[in-house]
């Protein structure tokens, strides 16, 4: 990944994440480190906790406010209809956001864009680098012989940025399965290998003070983060055993909740939840690709993976990661 930095000759570089859970935020930050690394200057666009926790990791680093797509899941099993509704928004917002860049490279004298998953940075007058692990959008069974069609809708999207960067491995030990390895890629795309902010040496060892036996990282979008939530805290109350639920709500004030045996915390930093992870005896989380990459850099081998309801493209990284050894628990059994 750090090769394909280097090959950036812009200087003043804006970095932009999707706002749906923190996922996106999160594997920005060894590009960012990279950038730096590279002494670029950086300006980082977002909004919600993706832009809390960046403003947390970086917080050196010029921010801006930088609204994207607002989407609303429903409460149910199936997000067909709330979709489906929200098109015309999620269309407006995508050329919203598409113009509103262009303000922002103006004001800020910005060289270049890398953005990850936001359908709406690119400019044709600037390098722009799109981030995506879902070269193919994963549609519902039910409407399976749509996917094709969502693939080409989505490579022309792909093709308006100069670069699209594909955070996964080209060979078969890949972690994306079908959605960056069935059909063909774009011209402009390329692998650069997985991202993860736990890349990093930290000292991992034994402490049995943050010894758990159930460890949940709730992420995603509402109300099924709560959802999530509130089904693990009653499971592990009803287990009796120590158990820590992250919220992933970064702020600048941790909050912590004890129930019993277990404990509720609004975030953890990077170390302290790395370390956390790898002395759990038993991880519960969504399969959101980000957390999946996150686990197979601290070379975590099996969690509990809880997708989304109706969020297609967890559904199928659940089924992707039982064929690797992992265990799958739907939200609505627990």
């Amino acid at each position: 990944m750090l090769n394909i930095v280097e090959k950036i000759s812009e200087k003043r570089i804006l970095v932009a994440p999707l706002n749906w859970g923190l996922g996106h935020a999160t594997r920005c930050v060894p590009i960012i480190n990279a950038l730096l690394a590279a002494e670029k200057e950086l300006i980082i666009a977002a909004d919600g906790y993706p832009l809390q926790f960046l403003k947390k990791e970086f917080s050196t680093l010029q921010t801006i406010e930088f609204k994207g797509i607002n989407i609303k899941y429903s409460s149910s099993n199936s997000q067909i209809l709330a979709m489906l509704f929200q098109v015309p928004k999620i269309i407006f917002a995508i050329f919203k956001e598409h113009f509103e860049l262009k303000k922002i490279i103006q004001k800020y004298d910005i060289q270049a864009v890398i953005s990850d998953n936001r359908f709406g940075l690119w400019n044709k007058k600037i390098k722009t680098i799109y981030i995506t692990h879902q070269i193919s959008v994963k549609i519902s069974k039910r409407f399976e012989f749509l996917n094709k069609i969502a693939y080409l809708l989505h490579c022309q999207i792909i093709k308006k940025h100069s670069q699209c960067w594909i955070p996964d491995f080209e060979d078969e030990n890949n972690l994306s399965g079908d959605l960056s390895h069935k059909y063909p890629l774009p011209k402009n795309a390329v692998f650069i290998g997985v991202l993860s902010r736990f890349f990093t040496n930290f000292a991992y060892k034994k402490n049995n003070e943050i010894n758990y036996k159930n460890v949940a990282i709730i992420s995603g979008v509402e109300p099924h983060r709560t959802i999530l939530q509130e089904k693990l805290l009653k499971l592990f109350l009803n287990e009796n055993e120590k158990s820590l639920i992250i919220e992933g709500k970064p702020a600048q004030k941790i909050n912590i909740q004890n129930f019993n045996d277990v404990t509720i915390v609004s975030h953890l930093e990077d170390e302290e939840l790395a370390q956390t992870l790898k002395n759990a005896e038993k991880i519960y989380c969504r399969s959101g690709y980000s957390t999946l990459m996150d686990l197979y850099a601290l070379g975590i081998k099996s969690a509990i993976l809880v997708s989304t309801p109706g969020q297609t493209e967890q559904e199928y990284l659940t089924e992707h990661f039982l064929k690797k050894g992992f265990k799958v628990l739907s939200q609505k059994d627990i």
